[in-house]
This record gives C-alpha cells, structure tokens and sequence, in this order.
C-alpha cells in the first residue's frame, strides 16, 4: 500500500505503524498530489491511504482520477471531518473507505484489511451522521424539477436575482427554492451546493 500525507511527522508515524503489522507493506509516501499521482504511476499500490487536505487543497479531485491511473485501486480517505456531506462527498468520488484522524490503530488495520478485500470501511464516528442522512433523504424526496432548475443555474454562477430574471420568477421565491434544496440534501453553502451539483450531473466542471 501506499501513503499521501502532506505532515512529514504524521506519515512518518502511519509508515512505522503499519510496516510492523503482518500482512502491510509500504511501497512508497506522497506529501501532495502531482507526487501523489507519480507515486500511483509507478509503484501501482493496491491500496492508498490518502489525507483529505494536501497543501494544494482539497483533495477530492485526486481521489477522482487516482483510479484512473491504477484501475482497481481502492483508497481510505484519513480526515479531521466528519460531517455526513464530507462523507457522502468523499464516498462519491470513489472512496472505499473513511477513517477520521482520531481513530485508534486497529480500526485502521481493520480498515486497510476491509478495503483490500473490496469491502467498504467507515469509521464507527461517521456511520451515524451518514445514516441519518439516509433517512432524512428517504423522507424529503427527490428534488422537483424546479428546484432541480434553480441549483443548476446556480452552480452555473448565476446569483439569485441572475436566477429570478432567467427563469422568471421572484427572488424570494429563488431562495426559497434554495432553501428547500438545502434542507432536503443536507449541504449548506453554495460551495458545497455547487460541488454536489457537478458531482449530480446538473452541470458541467468546466
């Protein structure tokens, strides 16, 4: 397996610790994501333990393409955050598995064991959040195609009076719609509204 960990002490830490267990072998350490990539290249790991923040930012771009490089790579996403978005989000882009940073050492044995064999790991702090979620989505339904409409154009870049004139209806009624959008998937911000948006297929990356 390999390692992506932008904190030399960390990485250092994960290598000693998983190098003593039988079974784990290092191939090799990245500390951002053009190393990353020319790590995945040329050792071909099996497994990658990917930090979620690299110093060129978020790293759900990376997990992305990773597989890409080397099909049936399976990646744990190590994290500080565990909020049921991240998670979804991250699970979305092609993660196998999720462990917070404040996991003891077996969970992550367990985890790099659960994902070898093509399983799916999350760490026991975000099983909850993700499944309420669940739920929740269950509950609200899917997005009607207005709301469907109005998180299109505004993930395009257009502002909510921007929306209210091309679609023709009040700007309170924009951000009502907005509102519902938000409440139903559980994402505030128009950052992550955008994200979950180009991850849906409502509109391009471009």
């Amino acid at each position: 397996m390999a390692l992506v960990e932008d904190h030399h002490l960390v990485r250092e830490g994960l290598r000693i610790a998983i190098s003593s267990a039988d079974g784990f072998e290092i191939v090799g350490e990245a500390a951002g994501r053009a190393a990353a990539m020319d790590l995945v290249a040329t050792t071909r790991p099996d497994v990658l333990l990917l930090d979620l923040t690299l110093p060129e930012g978020d790293a759900l771009p990376l997990l992305e393409s990773l597989p890409k490089i080397q099909p049936g790579l399976r990646i744990i996403v190590l994290t500080m955050h565990s909020d049921p978005e991240t998670v979804r989000q991250t699970l979305a882009a092609g993660a196998s598995g999720y462990l917070v940073k404040g996991a003891h050492l077996e969970e992550l044995f367990a985890a790099i064991r659960a994902v070898a064999r093509g399983q799916r790991y999350l760490h026991s702090s975000v099983t909850g959040g993700v499944v309420d979620d669940s739920i929740r989505w269950l509950k609200s339904g899917p997005l009607s195609a207005r709301e469907r409409e109005v998180l299109r154009l505004l993930a395009s870049g257009h502002a909510p009076g921007e929306i209210s004139s091309m679609v023709g209806i009040s700007v309170h009624t924009v951000r009502r719609h907005l509102a519902n959008v938000s409440e139903k998937l559980g994402i505030h911000g128009n950052v992550a509204l955008t994200r979950y948006a180009v991850r849906n297929g409502l509109v391009s990356d471009d």
